[in-house]
């Protein structure tokens, strides 16, 4: 089993009754987060270097690290302690919005933060770190006409290898949304994983294009953190 942390943005959380405001994470916790995984001797990895293990194929103390949206205050706050540690991460971009904010959010009325623009999306991957697609617009997939799907899904891709000028083989579902045909179009534009918002640790056997990650919050007390990352206890309470 190995758990594939999911986070989002990386700074400093807003005021109380803020919308999604669990979704950042103090860049304090983060750190704390990170180095005690360190001190038990686990690495931090990438969809693209955790794969042989989530596959089975390899065997060690690993945890995979992803963030969804590719926001300026992961790259700001997030990589320099990654970097520290000797870990690598995923970051899911959305490709239309690098430069840009959260616009999708918007409508549910959640302050505008910055995403990253495209110098450093290229210097996250030349620092190696994997970039990720998360579509071109941030669209509900299953939501909208298979073209315009197979659009999003193929055409992010495409971008992205253009632009960082090596293969990007790492797929995220906005919102976590997602079937059987989604996922079909995923695999046939040549990604070779995907990961969903459903909870619980991943497992050689599970689909590479329906993995399940492991939710860091803003509240995830540093204890609950490692229980969710460190021990089968997760996996034993979600199952009951």
């Amino acid at each position: 089993m190995v758990p594939i942390l999911m986070y989002h943005q990386v700074g400093e959380p807003g005021p109380k009754g803020t919308p999604y405001r669990s979704l950042t994470v103090h860049p304090d916790s983060f750190r704390r987060q990170m180095r005690w995984l360190r001190r038990l001797g686990y690495r931090g990895l990438s969809m693209r270097d955790i794969m042989p293990y989530v596959r089975g194929e390899r065997r060690g103390k690993v945890v995979g690290i992803t963030f969804d949206d590719g926001y300026r205050n992961v790259y700001r706050n997030a990589l320099p302690v990654l970097r520290e540690l000797g870990f690598t991460a995923t970051n899911y971009f959305v490709v239309r919005q690098l430069g840009g904010g959260n616009i999708w959010d918007y409508e549910e009325g959640v302050a505008h933060s910055d995403l990253m623009s495209k110098e450093e999306l290229l210097d996250w991957a030349a620092q190696g770190m994997e970039v990720g697609s998360h579509t071109l617009n941030h669209v509900k997939v299953p939501e909208v006409p298979e073209a315009e799907a197979r659009h999003e899904i193929e055409d992010s891709r495409r971008e992205l290898e253009d632009l960082v000028q090596q293969p990007v083989t790492a797929f995220c579902y906005p919102y976590g949304a997602e079937n059987a045909r989604v996922r079909e179009l995923v695999s046939d534009a040549g990604y070779t994983n995907a990961t969903t918002t459903a909870p619980g640790l991943a497992h050689a056997g599970d689909d590479p294009f329906g993995l399940p990650r492991v939710m860091v919050a803003r509240s995830t007390h540093i204890l609950r953190f490692l229980q969710k990352c460190l021990t089968k206890l997760e996996e034993e309470r979600r199952k009951k």
